[in-house]
């Protein structure tokens, strides 16, 4: 499962803004309600890491996304 990342940043709750600290040549943002199945192998380039405080951030924003309580 893959969250699409765009390079703009609306606000909303199910989107996680990520950017240079996290390897990115810009400003971007995960958007955690377009989440899409992908192939392992369709997966082909290493862009960054992500912080422990930005994957809670991610989890908040999936909670939201798939309404988890």
């Amino acid at each position: 499962m893959c969250a699409p990342i765009y390079s703009n940043y609306l606000g909303i709750s199910t989107q996680v803004p990520i950017g240079i600290d996290e390897g990115l040549k810009h400003d971007s943002s995960i958007y955690c309600d377009e989440i899409i199945s992908i192939p392992k192998s369709a997966l082909t380039e290493y862009i960054g890491t992500l912080s422990e405080t930005k994957i809670d951030e991610i989890n908040k924003a999936l909670a939201i996304a798939l309404e988890i309580e």
